[in-house]
């Protein structure tokens, strides 16, 4: 199983996913939850609820996650399709769709960057 980005759970956490990403982070926390015997993976899930911008924290529930799918074969498998939701809606995981461009030289004019457009784009 690929493991869960450090940047993806913050994301989500965070609510700068949007509402698609608070359900994802609300699935997780019931996954992590749904097995009352199976602790591992509670406590971290709760420090970054603290603070959703710790990359330590993300990176403990991260790996916390990938330990208990290697000991629970169900958790895996559940974990691994909540993983393949959550980078299809948040845009490649942990790297969160984030793009660059860089414009050099000369003298640019009517210049436009966008990501993730759902609709028209009129620009005249």
């Amino acid at each position: 199983m690929e493991p869960v980005a450090a940047e993806l759970l913050m994301a989500l956490a965070s609510g700068t996913a949007g509402a698609a990403g608070q359900s994802l982070w609300e699935r997780l926390r019931a996954l992590v939850r749904r097995e009352a015997a199976e602790t591992v993976g509670e406590g971290e899930l709760a420090a970054l609820d603290e603070d959703t911008a710790d990359d330590a924290r993300a990176r403990a529930l991260a790996d916390a996650l990938a330990l208990r799918a290697e000991q629970d074969p169900a958790f895996a498998q559940a974990l691994t399709l909540w993983h393949q939701e959550a980078e299809r809606i948040h845009g490649g995981g942990g790297r969160g769709g984030d793009t660059r461009q860089e414009i050099s030289g000369g003298t640019q004019h009517n210049v436009v960057f966008t990501r993730d457009v759902h609709g028209t784009i009129n620009l005249g």
